[in-house]
């Protein structure tokens, strides 16, 4: 190959570059170009990469923006997770999008979407082509899962999305807050294999929600919650009682959901437990065989660390 006029080659022929030759390590400014090119590459290879191949059952994770303090609400840093402890299962093909995908074409063939961003009247989903869009998906049979705050809708939007999704947190009713909880398996179900009773400390649920009165819902992890939390008068007509964090719905016209309360914190994906139980849930609602022994979920060192906010970012409290 020929090289740069005064470049010469030592005898394995690699370029030898002379003093004359444009080596870009003399100027950090173009290495620097460079290492956000191969960034900005990489980061378009992880958002919406999509399949056309009829083996995979497609899920879609809607990632929203992170808010709240770094730790939480690492929505983004979450989704990565979960995309990558999914890909653990053959034939499952994950496709991380943040909060909306800049093609809906990416929804084509789609067996679930998943939900982790903020809600009640925050909610990006709220935007009328969006809520259409989802509900179209899940009219036609597309699994449907919500994590955290996710569960919280408006009030004009409650009824929709109890109908999709088995169980709606709304402000009339509704509790939430930040406490050490131990969740307990409550029923017999796909979604519940290989996870044990385990402990979620510190993070954040909500709770006392609107749900579905129908044969389709099953309830599937619950705790006790602090007494001191029951805000609202309907909670306190039940202290003492656990709490149903996390669900599963058979949808009427076709379509499985499932809904949990917790994941506030990015920490608590060190927990086995909760990781496996959150995969379970999205191949169930994919419509996809649940493992007898649950989803493989191993941790690699470091997994965790990706995409999450310097503890020196901005606080964004809600």
């Amino acid at each position: 190959m020929a090289g740069m006029p005064g470049d010469s080659q030592d005898r394995s022929g690699t370029r030898i570059l002379s003093s004359g030759s444009f080596n870009p390590f003399r100027f950090p400014w173009v290495l620097a170009l460079l290492v956000f090119a191969l960034r900005a590459t990489v980061a378009a290879q992880t958002f919406e990469f999509d399949t056309r191949d009829p083996k995979f059952s497609k899920v879609i994770l809607l990632a929203g923006e992170p808010s709240n303090n770094p730790g939480q609400h690492e929505y983004i840093a979450d989704c990565a997770a979960i995309s990558d402890w999914l890909k653990l299962t053959p034939r499952i093909w994950p496709v991380l999008v943040r909060t909306w995908p800049t093609n809906e074409a990416i929804f084509n063939r789609a067996k679930c979407v998943v939900i982790l961003m903020d809600g009640g009247a925050k909610s990006p989903l709220l935007l009328e082509s969006r809520w259409t869009k989802l509900n179209e998906l899940t009219a036609a049979g597309v699994g449907y899962v919500a994590l955290h705050q996710a569960v919280d809708y408006p009030v004009t939007h409650a009824d929709d999305a109890k109908r999709t999704l088995g169980g709606v947190w709304t402000f009339d009713i509704g509790c939430r807050g930040h406490w050490d909880m131990e969740l307990k398996p409550i029923a017999g179900h796909p979604v519940l294999r290989g996870v044990k009773s385990f402990a979620a400390p510190a993070d954040g649920w909500l709770y006392n929600l609107h749900f579905a009165e129908d044969p389709g819902f099953t309830p599937l992890l619950a705790g006790a919650v602090p007494d001191k939390s029951r805000t609202t008068i309907h909670a306190r007509q039940h202290a003492g009682r656990d709490e149903i964090v996390a669900w599963a719905y058979e949808r009427k016209g076709g379509g499985r959901s499932v809904g949990f309360t917790g994941v506030d914190l990015h920490k608590n994906w060190e927990i086995e437990n909760q990781r496996r139980f959150v995969v379970n849930a999205i191949l169930w609602s994919a419509g996809h065989e649940v493992p007898r022994q649950g989803a493989p979920v191993d941790l690699r060192p470091g997994q965790l660390e990706r995409y999450v906010r310097s503890t020196n970012a901005p606080s964004q409290k809600n």
